[in-house]
């Protein structure tokens, strides 16, 4: 099912069929007691909970998403009018190695939306970046490179993340990326890259964000930015404050800090691309992802 199928209503052929088998929309709302077996809580963030579960239906482990009804409805009411899809309908139309599978999505007997998701066997990079883990050794290029494919992916089938941060990526015991979480992505339409949403993570909003500007796909740019120079150096391009106005006026005014000062033995190639992609005005920054993934794959030291 295409993007303008889910903006203006049409459904897809043997959608009714689908859900009965646990792959699209659910029409039955499900009592999440009954069918699934929780085996502990792997996430949360600001609108949803993450568990590992298992899935009586299906057979199979999964990773179940509870979504917070009243929260997710606030976030919808953003794009009133818009006919924005919802999580379920966005998450059901990615289909990429490095974007974690969505089998089901519908509301639970509570009413709260939910979604079926492929279970992940490994780490966020968030948890192998504040270790230090080894794991990194030696991959964090390739980590970036499998990224930039995912964000490639979502702009090419006209899809913004607006949330990319080392929080939102999974990286399985085998070196695969997987990109999660797509509570903030919206349509890459004109309509819905108007200036004033500025809903996300603090620490990766891209300067035209914080101005509440018109915005386009280099916002998911900036934010794979920034996230690069946190796997590279193990910290934030800006210092952080307490203070989220005062983080945003530092990032609209000052410099960010070298990351060769950051991470001693950082080659100047490196550095280069990591400030390249973190630049203040869009027109600065890489145009594409697959531009990004490129520069990576030229610096001359790949081991990181």
């Amino acid at each position: 099912m295409g993007l303008f199928d889910f903006l203006f209503g049409k459904k897809a052929p043997g959608a009714a069929k689908a859900a009965n088998r646990g792959s699209g929309a659910n029409p039955v709302r499900v009592n999440v007691e009954k069918r699934f077996e929780l085996s502990g809580r792997t996430g949360q963030g600001s609108m949803s909970k993450v568990y590992r579960a298992y899935d009586r239906e299906l057979g199979r482990n999964i990773c179940l998403k509870l979504l917070d009804k009243e929260k997710t409805k606030k976030f919808e009411e953003r794009f009133k009018g818009l006919k924005k899809p919802s999580e379920g309908e966005i998450c059901l139309n990615l289909r990429h190695d490095n974007i974690v599978r969505t089998f089901e999505y519908g509301l639970t007997t509570n009413g709260e939306p939910y979604l079926v998701l492929e279970w992940v066997d490994g780490n966020g990079l968030n948890y192998l970046v504040e270790t230090k883990s080894s794991q990194l050794n030696g991959n964090r290029i390739d980590y970036m490179c499998q990224l930039c494919d995912a964000i490639q992916y979502m702009h090419d089938n006209k899809w913004l993340h607006r949330d990319l941060c080392t929080r939102n990526v999974m990286v399985t015991t085998d070196g695969v990326l997987k990109l999660i979480d797509f509570g903030l992505a919206i349509p890459y339409t004109p309509a819905f890259t108007v200036g004033g949403n500025r809903t996300g993570t603090a620490d990766i909003l891209a300067p035209e964000i914080i101005k509440r500007k018109p915005t386009d796909h280099r916002v998911d740019l900036f934010a794979a930015g920034v996230t690069a120079f946190e796997v590279f150096t193990g910290q934030q391009p800006w210092e952080r404050t307490a203070s989220s106005e005062e983080n945003f006026r530092r990032r609209l005014n000052t410099p960010p800090r070298d990351p060769r000062d950051l991470k001693p033995g950082l080659g100047d190639d490196l550095a280069d691309v990591l400030l390249k992609s973190i630049a203040r005005e869009a027109a600065d920054r890489y145009p594409t992802a697959t531009a990004f993934r490129a520069a990576l794959s030229k610096v001359k030291k790949q081991d990181y």
